[in-house]
């Protein structure tokens, strides 16, 4: 059986590959409140608990060990690839990287990551001009950057499921249902039944796509 410091122990991938995807992340997302930093905090959390375990040390690998050893005798679970539980509980026999639950992960990952970078303008415009935002995805969900978020933790944990992280999965849904929750108090004290108005029509994180939009020429509220 291979050594585990042949396919983990490589720390270095680690800190890049956290780096890059919380840096990417954070250029879409451009925390400002405290709010923002605790979402984003926790999101970047979640992220180095994957990736730890994806490249540094298999925890969820050796914990269950003995059960995947003895139902799945045939696989060489200290292989890296092997990380990739749900291909190989399925029985997927080719490269992970093409299974199906690793393709569903890509497919998340870019919806996550389009969610945030398109939600951001909007947003960033509305904060400028000290109104609301109700413009583009806004004007379709109430929460698009939280929706984002998520796809992409939910992407990550297909690709990739850890005991660590699917414990902290239902702890960052919660969370962000709580922010969003705060982020409304604080609309409808700031603009009051502009935002009453507004959150009638828009839902919270399930657009609806029947609706029309409303018009960009009159005030947007």
């Amino acid at each position: 059986m291979t050594e585990p410091q042949a396919d983990y122990g490589l720390w270095s991938l680690v800190i890049i590959n956290s780096a890059v995807f919380i840096i990417f992340a954070f250029s879409f997302f451009k925390p400002q409140t405290k709010r923002d930093w605790r979402s984003f905090g926790a999101f970047s959390a979640f992220l180095i608990a994957l990736f730890t375990e994806m490249y540094g040390f298999p925890l969820t690998i050796y914990l269950l060990s003995g059960w995947l050893q003895s139902a799945y005798p045939n696989i060489n679970w200290l292989a890296h690839e092997s990380g990739h539980l749900l291909e190989m509980i399925f029985g997927w026999e080719n490269n992970p990287h093409f299974g199906p639950f690793h393709l569903l992960s890509f497919l998340l990952l870019g919806i996550g990551f389009l969610l945030l970078s398109a939600a951001w303008p909007a947003l960033h415009q509305a904060q400028k001009e000290g109104r609301l935002a109700v413009a583009g995805l806004y004007a379709r969900i109430r929460h698009p950057q939280y929706v984002g978020f998520v796809a992409i933790l939910t992407g990550f944990l297909v690709q990739w499921p850890t005991l660590l992280t699917i414990a902290m999965y239902p702890v960052l849904l919660f969370m962000y249902w709580r922010l969003s929750l705060s982020e409304e108090k604080a609309a409808e004290a700031a603009f009051g039944e502009e935002y009453r108005r507004y959150a009638e029509r828009t839902p919270r994180f399930i657009p609806r796509f029947g609706d029309p939009l409303p018009s960009s020429g009159g005030p947007r509220n």
